[in-house]
């Protein structure tokens, strides 16, 4: 058997982790106007073109084979790109409210694991004469930070260029070149290689446990832990279905709180997420007194590969348990500067080494409880970066770029955003069951925004904040 490639550490556990009701596969939706002089069969012709690309290459020809730490991706012999390349319309009025019910309803349906982990629906009929498309990818594929850069290879800054889909650009980096083997390692090869990598990061993985040890021994007031999350209403078993809510704020307001109030945009955003989720839990009589904790992945990508997952993660204090805002957006920076600070001393395998040791009594919890007492974490907040200019794909303008994330049992919801050009375009996923009306969220993230730009209007002007960072004596590692 040729072209195979084996299973990651990651890869394994997303496939082992996957339920009738929890689907892993990410997703986006993106929104296109076509060119001006688009006539009626565009997205027809638009369509036939994406067809036309028959012969797919890895990892979108790559189909699983075996189980367990045996598994691997391997060639498939009878790749059919009708299986992934979907033709829809969305039904009239065609308003964005029925694009995300559409969406919410193909999130929640499995990708077919005996066809390559993939599919694109090209949907028309959007109102504005405007088309989206609905990609999505098993998790064990791609991870945030490669599907976007899958996505982004397909577009072009130029309105003219016709650029090949994705799944007909050859792969990028050398994980791509070298990760193809002449033929399948044994199961024992495999997991003997987890192992060796599991082991060189031990004394690595020890020294931050001792130090995280000490800090939560000392109650350093910054330091979150895995056993810092609140019981809520976040944290319970979901069902099959799903609820999807998306919107686009302007880079630029986010950035000018930033600068007012000496956050970074990253800080900002959490304060955003912070203050919407005490209103939406409040309205819901369901807050909890301690404050909720996102776990904030970040990438460990190194190169610049576009398959596979390279991510760690820290966790955050939203303070959600204060009432002022500039209150809990000191306690947001703090939470996050101190995480980061720790992170800056690991490796990449250490930091991931560090995050699932630190968590592990609350995802046991998590995964064997109804109503977790003690949730390693409360939701999953993920900011991946996206293009920093104008893109068109297949000559259309690209208006929304919208990342439809995964949830799971124990982890209702999760918000994940894409920076794109000028805008941040959000991506809220939920158990439509488990959390009504999700989309109210939406609008306490503006309010959260806007309360943020009026606490900046009185702040003082960004040098003379910059001045007092420097004149600031650096806080001890105790607090």
């Amino acid at each position: 058997m040729s072209h195979v490639k084996r299973l990651t550490a990651l890869d394994l556990g997303f496939l082992l982790l996957e339920k009738r009701n929890q689907p892993l596969h990410v997703a986006y939706l993106n929104l296109y106007s076509p060119p001006p002089d688009a006539g009626p069969d565009f997205v027809q012709k638009l369509v036939e073109r994406l067809r036309s690309y028959a012969v797919a290459l890895p990892p979108f020809n790559q189909r699983l084979e075996g189980r367990f730490a045996a598994g691997f991706w391997v060639e498939d012999p009878e790749f059919d790109i009708d299986q992934h390349v979907i033709h829809i319309a969305l039904p009239r009025p065609g308003r964005i409210r029925e694009l995300l019910a559409m969406v919410s309803r193909m999130h929640a349906s499995h990708l077919d694991r005996t066809y390559p982990l993939w599919r694109i629906y090209v949907i028309e009929g959007v109102e504005g004469g405007r088309i989206a498309t609905y990609s999505k990818v098993h998790h064990a594929v791609a991870d945030g930070v490669a599907g976007t850069r899958l996505m982004l290879k397909s577009m072009s800054v130029n309105p003219d260029d016709i650029v090949p889909p994705t799944w007909a650009l050859p792969p990028n980096g050398r994980r791509a070149a070298t990760g193809l083997l002449n033929a399948p390692l044994s199961s024992a090869a495999r997991i003997a290689g987890h192992l060796r990598n599991a082991v060189s990061s031990l004394p690595g993985i020890g020294r931050e446990l001792r130090l995280s040890f000490r800090e939560y021994r000392d109650k350093h007031p910054d330091f979150i832990s895995g056993l810092s999350a609140p019981p809520s209403i976040l944290n319970r078993r979901i069902s099959a279905s799903r609820r999807f809510a998306a919107q686009t704020f302007a880079l630029s307001r986010v950035r000018a709180v930033g600068r007012a109030l000496g956050h970074t945009a990253n800080d900002v955003v959490l304060g955003m997420c912070g203050h919407a989720l005490r209103r939406y839990l409040q309205e819901l009589e369901a807050l909890p007194d301690k404050p909720l904790v996102a776990l904030v992945p970040m990438s460990t990508r190194r190169d610049r590969t576009d398959s596979g997952n390279q991510i760690a993660f820290f966790l955050v204090s939203l303070a959600t348990h204060l009432a002022g805002m500039a209150e809990r957006m000191a306690a947001i920076k703090r939470s996050v500067d101190h995480g980061k600070a720790r992170l800056a001393n690991m490796q990449p395998a250490e930091m991931l080494g560090h995050g699932i040791a630190m968590m592990a009594p609350g995802l046991l919890d998590m995964i064997a409880s109804a109503r977790p007492s003690r949730p390693a974490f409360n939701l999953i907040i993920s900011n991946v970066p996206g293009p920093k200019a104008q893109m068109y794909w297949q000559g259309c303008r690209l208006e929304g770029m919208y990342p439809v994330s995964a949830i799971a049992d124990g982890l209702a919801l999760n918000i994940t955003l894409t920076r794109r050009h000028e805008s941040l375009d959000f991506g809220l996923i939920a158990c439509r069951r488990t959390l009504p009306h999700v989309q109210r969220l939406l609008d306490y993230l503006e309010e959260g925004l806007a309360g943020l730009e009026a606490l900046a209007s009185t702040a003082p002007d960004a040098d003379e904040l910059a001045k007092r960072r420097v004149l600031s004596p650096p806080r001890s590692e105790a607090g």
